[in-house]
């Protein structure tokens, strides 16, 4: 499975996502593909970010990070999408970058794409699901193959459960709840699997 192409895309304000994304790139490199970690842009005024601490040292600690592309998406085989929630549905961050890739749609450059995705939130029923499905929304739309956990190893009854993707708790100052740390790598193989599988057979 080493000439899988596997890009992490993610976007996180204060740090989980990113978290998760890291976690995600380990899986994937144990799974022998070659990894990208990459942001989406930040879009929110300057004066939000300033009036919450842990925003703005989290920007500031992952300034450096590479920014998404849509030739990141061309390049890559796989694409593991991590992004918190917001009132159940996609933050804008991760929407905006998503309503660029009419192009690479139109000319079929995101079929067969094998995807996966996970999430956070406040509390456990404040969305995470529908958080996950939402972005399944699109990618069907891309004519991409859904790669979710599902439960496909016992590791998915200890972190949570969510079968259609990795979701945890973070409480107000930033821990996380749940231990979902080898369920992201669980899901990160699995992606990468599937990946291989349906280039294979390409």
């Amino acid at each position: 499975m080493s000439n899988i192409k596997l890009a992490v895309i993610y976007y996180s304000s204060t740090g989980t996502n990113y978290q998760l994304a890291k976690w995600a790139e380990a899986g994937g490199k144990e799974a022998g593909a070659e990894v990208k970690v990459l942001k989406v842009p930040e879009l929110a005024p300057e004066e939000a970010i300033n009036a919450n601490e842990a925003w703005k040292a989290h920007l500031e600690q992952t300034k450096d990070m590479p920014e998404v592309t849509l030739s990141d998406l061309e390049w890559a085989d796989a694409i593991i999408f991590s992004a918190p929630t917001r009132f159940g549905n996609l933050p804008a961050q991760m929407k905006q970058f998503l309503d660029t890739t009419g192009g690479l749609w139109f000319n079929g450059k995101l079929v067969n794409k094998v995807v996966s995705a996970m999430t956070s939130a406040s509390n456990a029923h404040g969305g995470q699901e529908e958080t996950i499905l939402a972005l399944y929304t699109t990618m069907y739309h891309w004519g991409a193959i859904v790669a979710a956990p599902g439960y496909t190893d016992p590791v998915q009854f200890t972190s949570g459960g969510n079968p259609y993707g990795v979701s945890v708790t973070v409480t107000q100052d930033g821990k996380m709840i749940e231990d979902v740390e080898a369920a992201v790598m669980h899901q990160a193989k699995r992606t990468v699997t599937v990946a291989s599988l349906v280039k294979q057979g390409n």
